[in-house]
């Protein structure tokens, strides 16, 4: 059953045109406040955004855990799953792919300088306790229940979702099935509930972030090869937000001003937290209640996506690797930049949707190859706006990817 607008214009979870207003209004009060720079002021916007992104954090963990066993049960047994998994790798390999090449092209085209030698000595990057690739794809298995969630490790969290989703839809149907489905699906009802009375208190939030946003970039953005540097990133981000993906969308036959319009909610949400699975709950609220996507594919698509559909951090571990490399040094070739290439998209695939862990994830890749990771330090004062950017990039990737998956799978859905 596809939701629609009921005859106040209420769009579900508590978004509203109203509700849009206040969204904005805040937005703007928010960017006034932050430019006035107080101390006092600006230490209650952070605590007020502190709280807010705890807050999603919370709730976005289990969020991605029922949603994908509620899936899993209710069709597990079906061929319609392995077709909503296949049209989601899918999309997510080839948008994740071209944001990749959009950010070397960018790279190569710009061809930022190197940074003084003497500014890179005097701004050393701790390299220890930094995990190699290796130790991340070890770190993503888990080796019991309770700490994955401890430590919101989302990929680890999803191979336990699928793991009980399955278990749980091919056991032979009784009673003890049925008491541990109906507490499951309990559960996801308990905690939509809860998202939409946060999502209704969101002005306040909005507000927050707004203001130490404006507050940061009062303070000027560093020039030189860091300007250019951060030209590549956003640049590139622009391109793969409102032409790659608008192309994917229109060549499926999608109109983007409609999905854009629709999951808008979720994009502004996850420029302000920068976190794609702390955003998940908006995403879902706006993905069935705004755009009208079948809840057996959101709430299938979505969880994944937040884990592995990560457009932005794959050209933000590219061009930072790049970046680093040639400061380092090394020099790359096209064929070595297209292998680059590669590493990029397999290192955000397997990227949790956390604030900063493009960061982090590039560190332990320069570290791994002995590559001044010094310079990611200097990275780091201007990181804040580029990670907010990439984030809402990879939500509106989410969205493209759920909204051409719901069209592909549509027939097949209705009939269930």
């Amino acid at each position: 059953m596809r939701h629609s607008k009921d005859k106040e214009g209420r769009t579900g979870a508590g978004f509203t045109r109203t509700g849009v207003s206040w969204w904005l209004g805040a937005l703007a009060l928010g960017a006034v406040l932050g430019l006035l720079r107080l101390e006092w002021l600006n230490g209650i916007f952070s605590f007020i955004a502190t709280v807010y992104t705890r807050l999603f954090q919370f709730l976005a963990v289990p969020t991605v855990a029922l949603a994908i066993m509620t899936t899993l049960i209710s069709f597990g047994k079906q061929r319609r799953t392995r077709k909503i998994f296949a049209h989601t790798i899918t999309y997510t390999l080839l948008t994740t792919l071209v944001a990749a090449l959009v950010g070397m092209g960018m790279y190569l085209l710009v061809s930022p300088q190197n940074i003084p030698s003497e500014v890179l000595g005097a701004t050393p990057v701790s390299q220890d306790g930094g995990l190699s690739f290796h130790d991340h794809i070890i770190s993503v298995i888990p080796n019991n229940v309770v700490q994955p969630f401890l430590s919101g490790n989302v990929l680890s969290i999803l191979l336990i979702a699928i793991a009980v989703g399955l278990a749980l839809a091919y056991m032979r149907d009784s009673e003890r099935k049925a008491v541990l489905v109906n507490g499951i699906e309990g559960l996801q009802e308990l905690f939509f509930t809860l998202i939409k009375a946060l999502i209704w208190t969101l002005p306040l939030g909005i507000l927050a972030f707004s203001a130490q946003l404006s507050a940061q970039l009062s303070g000027g953005i560093i020039l030189g090869s860091l300007g250019r540097y951060t030209a590549v990133i956003l640049v590139g981000n622009v391109i793969q937000f409102f032409i790659v993906l608008p192309l994917f969308l229109l060549a499926r036959g999608i109109n983007p001003m409609r999905v854009f319009k629709a999951m808008s909610p979720a994009v502004i949400m996850a420029l302000f937290t920068k976190s794609s699975a702390a955003t998940l709950p908006v995403t879902l609220s706006s993905a069935e209640d705004r755009l009208g996507v079948d809840p057996k594919v959101s709430r299938f698509v979505l969880p994944i996506c937040t884990t592995i559909n990560m457009n932005g951090c794959a050209a933000f571990i590219l061009v930072s690797s790049l970046f680093v490399m040639q400061n380092g040094g090394i020099t790359l070739g096209i064929g070595a930049m297209l292998l680059w290439v590669l590493i990029a998209v397999i290192s955000a695939v397997g990227n949790a949707g956390v604030p900063m862990g493009c960061f982090f994830l590039t560190v332990s890749l320069m570290t791994g190859i002995g590559a001044p990771v010094e310079v990611m330090g200097l990275i780091l004062p201007i990181y804040t706006i580029i990670d907010m950017v990439e984030t809402a990039e990879n939500v509106w990737s989410d969205s493209c990817v759920c909204a051409m998956t719901d069209k592909d799978m549509r027939k097949q859905i209705d009939t269930i």
